[in-house]
């Protein structure tokens, strides 16, 4: 496993993760999710995502029990979470003070951890002045319920302002961001925050790099049975897919195959792989449904060596979405 710091601080984190978006307590109980966590480990993952909104609280609970029976070594585990979506209450959501504290402390309780490594603000709350998010966080860092805090989905005008903030109050900025991105949705990651990973060494958690599945090749002949789209509240994922866009995606991952094949490896490995050759990403989140599929994207590792630049070339001849200015690539 390659670890890579966390933006610029010191934290090491690997460059594959694993997260428990959609898949626990929603498609998987704990026990194939123990095992898709094991696999992780064993490959040398140490970082794991969650949220209070996954599977409403539900996937936490499942990831808090395997770390306690799976024994692991909390000083070799980055955990993390994120909060805005806590309930249905008029506090039990968003980034006021109030819900950053309770929501933390709510989240410890179900992972039956006394801190997370990491702590995101889950979305921008438009209503809550940026300034009582940056001191709840700075709080929840101070009473050692969490080492850094993020954001997740914040425009890079939003991130600023907070690190603006906690840096003239002499508080704690944000190290890193959760964004999507993969080889369809690129904008945001090499062109908005190209300034903030030279200014303020913005750390990235990248997550959906397999665009929903669209990069594993899964829906070239149609929706299958049994994939998130069958999830209740994920139904706007089946939209995404089936929009004019998506189809178009579709087809340029029709594209891609040939090229993963005369590489030896899967479209979906391809697609992890292009990720991790952005110096700016720091860890690239995966999810499985089940062990096997944490085994085979675990291999992109050893992909991202072959990807030259004549192979990027050739990725962005049929991606044609490149941004400008592009990102680094190595």
């Amino acid at each position: 496993m390659e670890y890579r710091y966390l933006g610029s601080s010191g934290l090491q984190v690997s460059a594959l993760s694993f997260g428990a978006w959609v898949t626990f307590g929603t498609q998987m109980g704990e026990d194939v999710a123990h095992e898709c966590m094991q696999a992780a480990h064993d490959a040398g993952v140490n970082f794991f995502d969650n949220a209070e909104v996954y599977a409403g609280g539900v996937a936490e609970t499942i990831m808090g029990s395997i770390i306690r029976k799976a024994g692991w070594k909390r000083s070799d585990l980055v955990i993390s979470t994120k909060v805005f979506w806590g309930g249905k209450g008029p506090n039990d959501r968003g980034l006021s003070r109030k819900h950053v504290i309770e929501g933390t402390d709510a989240a410890l309780a179900r992972l039956q951890l006394d801190y997370v490594d990491l702590i995101y603000a889950h979305r921008p709350d438009p209503e809550t002045p940026i300034e009582e998010t940056v001191r709840a966080m700075n709080f929840l860092i101070d009473q050692g319920k969490a080492f850094y805090w993020g954001t997740s989905e914040w425009s890079a005008e939003q991130i600023t302002e907070a690190y603006g903030i906690a840096r003239s109050e002499h508080l704690i900025p944000p190290t890193m961001e959760q964004s999507q991105y993969n080889m369809f949705h690129r904008e945001r990651v090499e062109r908005e925050y190209a300034r903030l990973y030279r200014e303020i060494g913005l750390g990235t958690t990248i997550w959906s790099p397999l665009a929903s599945g669209i990069l594993t090749g899964k829906y070239e002949k149609g929706m299958p049975e049994g994939t998130r789209f069958s999830v209740p509240d994920y139904e706007w994922l089946r939209e995404n897919i089936e929009s004019e866009q998506g189809q178009q995606n579709i087809d340029k991952a029709r594209r891609l195959r040939p090229l993963a094949e005369k590489l030896g490896c899967t479209l979906a490995q391809l697609a992890l792989a292009w990720c991790l050759k952005n110096d700016n990403v720091s860890t690239v989140i995966t999810g499985a449904s089940k062990p096997q599929q944490v085994v085979e994207n675990m291999k992109a590792l050893d992909v991202a060596h072959k990807l030259d630049s004549d192979v990027m070339e050739q990725i962005e001849a049929i991606l044609d979405n490149k941004p400008e200015p592009e990102a680094s690539f190595r």
